[in-house]
């Protein structure tokens, strides 16, 4: 099986999981016995460009016609099976998909995002969940908030590609939804359900769990959307080390609070950035991981980090974390509100009475996204992290583990050619 995966690199000064995702899944598919064709522009790319080169950058993401060129002559000379897409923003533009269905080549593409509809990619906006875009066949109010780059020009071209692209979006062969959340999207974006193949990410197997440690670890982008600020507004509601370490890692906008915090009480500790052995060292001291999203999340990868790990995770219940961790609580669509969802995750789950407002998952617990709420799970979520670390990992061996997530992709690739070759 021949495959070209294609992807635009975000760019490396923002560490970006999507990047490590497909690093990974090229690696994992080789192993596999796929002859993987990488067709992979870089954002890093754009300083060093030519004159004539950075004059077409404005039009790229709707036309991008080096990389058309480019891929033409590739999937000439390889004839591959298919093109397995993930971002192509700036430098491949959606167009790659045209280009591959004009040599026949059918296209898989993993959503990772909600730029079908967003400018921005997430449904976040001025710290509330925002989907004003939705149903709109023009993004004006992307315009007008400046939602992509903070700059209404850019927000402009962006919206407009997403208006021009629709057709091309729904002309994909199959689209892999990293979790139901995003199959929910994609559906009500007008996708049918036989092209929609629920599949998550997988993340290297680090071998048998170290025994717990305590306390907990945040680890993500210290910006509005990923909750940090929630989880400091949590944690000081209760007393300086009733609940062990609150370790954080990351960096971003919110760095300041992070510091400022753990100036303020010995139980925080900053971490700042860590590179691959530092995270495992922190994952391993830590007894529960916390994951405070403020908005619909797709697929955090920190969640099936932990559990490889035997971690158990503490998660609000918006897009794809109720999913990943196996929460009883009921999929809540894009666009639910804190109130609603307390509601649905009220009274828990799992056999076993719950404080209300905790939903109860396979592999941890889900709450709303509000202070006072995630604040009555944190000792909930300490108590209970030993009872729950055996089924975390046994979650992620059944679920997330390379060779489980890799027979599913190879799976979808050959019932594409095996369409593609019916036609």
């Amino acid at each position: 099986m021949r495959i070209v995966v294609a992807h635009n690199r975000y760019r490396e000064a923002q560490p970006s999981g999507e990047n490590t995702i497909v690093d990974a899944e090229i690696a994992q598919l080789t192993a596999a016995g796929v002859e993987v064709l990488p067709f992979i522009r870089s954002s890093d790319e754009i300083p060093s460009m030519s004159k004539v080169a950075k004059a077409l950058l404005p039009i790229s993401p709707i036309w991008a016609p080096r990389a058309q060129h480019d891929l033409s002559r590739l999937l000439t000379e390889h004839r591959p099976d298919a093109l397995h897409l993930h971002n192509p923003y700036p430098l491949l533009s959606p167009w790659v998909v045209r280009t591959a269905h004009r040599h026949g080549v059918p296209v898989v593409q993993t959503v990772h995002n909600y730029r079908q509809v967003c400018s921005s990619g997430i449904y976040f906006r001025d710290g509330v969940i925002c989907q004003d875009c939705k149903g709109r066949a023009l993004g004006v109010p992307a315009i007008k908030h400046r939602c992509y780059r903070d700059s209404a020009a850019q927000s402009a071209l962006m919206a407009t590609t997403l208006a021009v692209h629709r057709g091309t979006w729904r002309s994909v062969d199959r689209y892999i939804a990293l979790t139901t959340a995003i199959a929910d999207h994609l559906r009500d974006y007008g996708i049918p359900d036989e092209r929609i193949v629920v599949k998550p990410n997988a993340v290297p197997d680090p071998g048998r769990p170290a025994p717990l440690g305590d306390g907990f670890l945040y680890m993500a982008r210290l910006s509005p959307e990923k909750g940090v600020d929630l989880l400091l507004d949590a944690w000081r509601r209760h007393p300086v080390g009733a609940l062990g370490t609150l370790r954080v890692a990351g960096d971003g906008e919110l760095r300041s609070l992070v510091e400022a915090a753990a100036v303020e009480r010995p139980d925080v500790v900053y971490l700042g950035q860590l590179d691959r052995a530092g995270v495992r060292a922190a994952v391993e001291a830590s007894a529960v991981v916390i994951v405070a999203a403020m908005w619909h999340d797709v697929l955090p990868t920190v969640i099936i980090e932990a559990m490889a790990s035997g971690r158990p995770v503490l998660g609000t219940a918006l897009g794809g974390i109720p999913y990943l961790i196996g929460a009883d609580a009921p999929h809540e669509p894009a666009g639910t509100g804190p109130a609603e969802i307390a509601s649905a995750v009220a009274g828990g789950g799992g056999g076993s009475p719950m404080p209300a407002g905790i939903g109860l998952g396979e592999a941890g617990w889900v709450v709303a996204p509000e202070p006072a709420a995630l604040a009555a799970a944190l000792p909930v979520a300490r108590a209970g992290a030993s009872g729950l670390a055996p089924a975390a990992r046994a979650r992620y061996e059944r679920t997330f583990h390379p060779d489980v997530v890799t027979k599913q992709l190879i799976d979808v690739y050959a019932g594409m050619a095996r369409t593609a070759h019916r036609r």
